[in-house]
């Protein structure tokens, strides 16, 4: 009898204990890999359970430091679970959610592209004053039509190119009906009714808005994922330079450009690649997604860098550590290069965020050529421990030689790459 109220002291004490240490254990950040499978603890405690051997590497995270734990105070029930268990002593404590990432391996990019997008229905970009018989007037301002706008349609027709408008409003001024029209601003859609004026000096109908119906630019590619051809690039959404606001696409196409020459940066004006690119010829591929984290689409052809043409693992944002990176850009031709970069800091991000990053440019050739950060550069995927680990995004209007990078994984999410084992959970 004593020996067994002994093993219940000892027994009741290890309980009290493990209540009192569990509250304050800190939370893992990190990821221990399972072959060919990365696990992601979602913000929960240290756990202890096997059957995971030599083959499973442990990294724990608590605040900012990060080291290896012993593989064997860890267990799956299963392979592929996506619950944990705390124990001690073999009785679970705690229940802790997990994400099985796929080992998804990316090219990474860095040649100059060439950008045309194609607005859904045309953007307004500003209103102008129509000299007609009774003065002077902006209809499409009288019909409270507001810059930022997109018409969707006229009449019931659907509006995709600004040569779509003109014939309709003759129509309408000949008729003297008004123009019932579809307007989107932001995520509402409304009607409104929108009167043409007889210019007296040009002799023709006008609506007094200025509108646009495509963009176009320079970028730089940062992936593609070789199996479906998805990509990514440039790194940050493209917004309309007179509205400021991003632009809903149509559709847009994506080409080789070759960058000609750069303006250097320098405090408090950014400097830009200059590039010639022809929309109608060396087309690569075709956009379908204008998001705050880059264009993406699918490319018609594999291409390459001559510096990292073949598969690379990705880092996930906790991963990224400060110091050395390199970053591949083009500053002349069509030739993609490798310079060294600094991570400055690094932001483990849970959800979505763009500016997870920021870097600062440190080799001394491409200083000398563009000063640092330029326009054009965003999309220049940035590398280190090779491992694709983001892309260059904003500079810093203060201090060309540095600026912002976003982490890679929100480009590939939104590039529609499943890395978090989506189409398996779905399937089953």
């Amino acid at each position: 009898m004593k020996h067994i109220d002994k093993i219940r002291i000892v027994t009741g004490f290890l309980l009290l204990l493990t209540l009192l240490i569990v509250p304050f254990t800190p939370p893992i950040q990190n990821y221990f890999t399972i072959p060919n499978k990365i696990v992601t603890f979602q913000n929960q405690f240290p756990l202890e359970v096997p059957n995971l051997g030599n083959a499973v590497q442990v990294y724990a995270s608590t605040d900012n430091n990060s080291e290896a734990v012993n593989a064997s105070s860890f267990h799956v029930t299963e392979p592929g679970d996506s619950q944990l268990y705390y124990s001690v002593a073999g009785v679970p404590i705690k229940k802790v959610d997990v994400s099985i990432l796929k080992d998804v391996k990316v090219i990474p990019g860095g040649q100059s592209i060439g950008v045309q997008l194609q607005t859904l229905g045309v953007l307004v970009v500003g209103h102008h004053l129509v000299n007609g018989e009774n003065g002077t007037m902006s209809p499409g301002e009288e019909a409270e039509i507001k810059v930022g706008d997109v018409i969707m349609e006229i009449n019931g027709q659907k509006i995709e190119e600004m040569k779509d408008v003109k014939p309709i409003v003759e129509e309408s001024g000949k008729s003297s009906e008004p123009l019932k029209v579809k307007v989107k601003r932001g995520k509402e859609t409304f009607d409104t009714e929108l009167k043409p004026v007889l210019d007296e000096k040009e002799n023709e109908y006008r609506i007094g808005l200025y509108i646009r119906d495509s963009a176009a630019g320079i970028g730089t590619m940062t992936f593609f994922e070789p199996k479906s051809k998805k990509y990514g690039a440039l790194g940050h959404v493209i917004s309309d330079m007179d509205t400021k606001k991003p632009i809903e696409i149509h559709d847009g196409t994506i080409v080789r450009s070759t960058v000609t020459s750069i303006q250097k940066g320098n405090n408090g004006t950014p400097g830009e690649k200059q590039a010639k690119f022809s929309i109608r010829e060396n087309k690569i591929g075709t956009i379908t997604k204008n998001s705050p984290f880059g264009i993406f689409g699918k490319l018609d052809e594999s291409i390459e860098n001559g510096k990292y043409d073949k598969p690379m693992p990705i880092a996930l944002s906790h991963e990224v550590k400060e110091g050395p990176a390199k970053i591949l850009t083009v500053i002349d031709g069509e030739k993609v290069e490798e310079f060294d970069v600094e991570i400055v800091s690094s932001v483990p991000q849970k959800t979505p965020a763009t500016k997870g990053m920021v870097i600062q440019i440190t080799d001394p050739k491409l200083l000398e050529a563009t000063g640092g950060i330029v326009q054009g550069m965003s999309g220049s995927p940035i590398i280190q421990n090779d491992k694709v680990i983001g892309a260059v995004t904003h500079v810093f209007v203060n201090d060309p030689t540095s600026g912002y990078g976003v982490h890679i994984e929100w480009m590939l999410q939104d590039a529609g790459v499943d890395i978090y084992n989506k189409e398996k959970k779905q399937a089953s």
